[in-house]
């Protein structure tokens, strides 16, 4: 890939997700919960209220990362920053959180200086890819964010985590994948041309190969289906 081309492909993903996510805070405060999760929650309780269910979904991402006090995560596409005010105040992990949505970002900031945690939780609008190598983080997150990468740059994206993650770290990804026979329909075809451009899917197996190719160990896969369904 040359420069010419990586830098129009750093331009595209930041227009796409400025289409998506800076249409404004208030609007997606209509039909989010509380902290703002945009993903699946996690019923635990058949019975529980969605804010219930997202909050038992943070604590489930952050009991698969199996943080600790002290822990440094990074928040790849950290959204309106729930994840990483959860596991700053119930976890005592020192948290960074990247996105390139300049409203999830001004939300994020207030929420930490809300709850005083400037100290141990940051959110920043950067990309991913300029995080420099020397800085090694304990566990990576990225929460519905494989979708906007592009199958064709997953080498790229694992291989750059993976450089970013110490030895013996943890690294949980998240998202939306389909059928290994799924064919494109015109709801799809919609889909992305007016609500998520550049949006890409695979299936599971891609992703474990891929993922296995730059060198990570699977130690855990679940498939959160029933649940998406039901937030939605």
């Amino acid at each position: 890939m040359t420069t010419n081309s990586r830098v129009a492909g750093r331009r595209r993903d930041r227009e796409a997700i400025r289409h998506h996510y800076d249409i404004s805070n208030e609007f997606y405060q209509l039909f989010l919960d509380s902290r703002m999760l945009y993903t699946c929650a996690w019923f635990r309780d058949p019975n529980a209220s969605l804010e219930q269910a997202q909050r038992d979904k943070l604590d489930l991402v952050c009991r698969k990362l199996r943080l600790r006090p002290g822990d440094r995560l990074l928040d790849i596409g950290c959204g309106w920053g729930s994840l990483a005010l959860w596991a700053a105040e119930h976890y005592g992990a020192e948290v960074l959180g990247v996105t390139l949505a300049e409203e999830q970002v001004k939300f994020a900031q207030a929420r930490i200086r809300e709850a005083g945690l400037e100290d141990s939780c940051r959110v920043e609008y950067r990309d991913y890819r300029d995080i420099k190598q020397e800085t090694i983080f304990d566990k990576i997150a990225a929460i519905g964010i494989i979708e906007h990468i592009g199958r064709e740059n997953y080498s790229s994206y694992f291989a750059k985590v993976h450089s970013l993650l110490k030895p013996d770290g943890l690294f949980l990804n998240h998202g939306i994948t389909r059928m290994r026979h799924w064919k494109h329909t015109p709801q799809w075809n919609y889909l992305i041309e007016n609500v998520f451009p550049g949006g890409d899917l695979t299936h599971i197996s891609h992703l474990i190969e891929t993922l296995e190719d730059e060198h990570f160990d699977i130690l855990d896969v679940e498939n959160l289906r029933p649940h998406y369904a039901r937030t939605c």
